[in-house]
């Protein structure tokens, strides 16, 4: 009697956080491609502006200087700004709609634990993220001509991409508190998003623009993205145009793992399952 008394809640046990975590990955992953407009545009947007950038900039064979074609220098931070995209803009705004229709709510009422939440969205983005850099790999590639790197260079992508990844979902889940409301947090987030672009090296060649604009690039992930991902698809005698004539492999890593303990930390302390007005 007593045996069977005690083997009844084992099993009634729930699965662990990463079994949850896995099967909410898979829901929010079904829930994104059901999403066309999102679809369209986190997936469309990096190679629409990689083809304007290689064709407006690039035309007479046109190059950056030390010969890079533009393609080749636009492109690491296209795929940048690809990952930002579908990682921070993407829970950044979609959180707080979710929290404002009542979702996040429900949700937390049931004995789903938040960990498992969190992965859920971390393995939506890295899906995400993954489709959509192949996708544009593969038209500047085939269209563009542009060169794939070595063995060595796919272990820093994977890395500085792994990385930037990480550090993006978590800042966008902490930034999500930001945002009033889910209808203003396309507002809020959009313009941090663009600002990041213009002073980061993604629409400019990094080395054009003011120095003090470097610095302030300097302090946020997105320019440390774009700067590792030059290193995988430039040659090593590009590293000379980068401010620091070295393309910092130490330097980005740390900034891109400070950025996501930032991101836990304010996560964790600001994350809301109810709206402001919900208690």
């Amino acid at each position: 009697m007593s045996t069977m008394t005690l083997d009844r809640p084992t099993a009634g046990r729930l699965p662990g956080a990463v079994r949850l975590g896995v099967d909410r990955a898979r829901y929010e992953i079904r829930g994104f491609f059901r999403e066309r407009d999102a679809i369209i545009f986190i997936f469309a947007y990096p190679i629409i502006m990689l083809a304007i950038f290689a064709t407006v900039f690039g035309q007479d064979g046109a190059e950056v200087a030390d010969g890079v074609p533009f393609a080749q220098y636009f492109l690491p931070g296209m795929i940048a700004t690809g990952v930002l995209l579908s990682s921070f803009q993407s829970l950044a705004i979609s959180i707080p709609v979710e929290r404002d229709e009542g979702g996040l709510k429900r949700l937390g009422g049931t004995p789903l634990p938040p960990s498992a939440y969190f992965l859920g969205k971390i393995g939506q983005v890295l899906v995400v993220s993954v489709v959509q850099v192949a996708l544009l790999l593969a038209v500047a590639a085939l269209l563009f001509d542009v060169d794939l790197p070595d063995a060595a260079g796919w272990v820093t992508f994977g890395w500085v991409f792994l990385l930037g990844v990480a550090a993006a979902a978590v800042c966008g889940v902490g930034f999500s508190s930001l945002p009033r409301s889910g209808r203003s947090a396309s507002a809020v987030v959009t313009p941090v998003v663009l600002v990041l672009q213009f002073i980061s090296g993604v629409f400019f060649a990094f080395y054009d623009l003011p120095s003090w604009m470097q610095q302030v690039a300097s302090v946020f992930p997105l320019k440390w993205m774009a700067q590792g991902m030059r290193s995988v698809f430039l040659p090593d005698e590009a590293a000379a145009l980068e401010p620091s004539g070295s393309w910092q492999h130490g330097a980005t890593a740390a900034v891109l793992l400070a950025w996501l303990v930032v991101g836990l930390v304010v996560g964790v302390r600001t994350f809301r399952w109810r709206r402001r007005d919900d208690g």
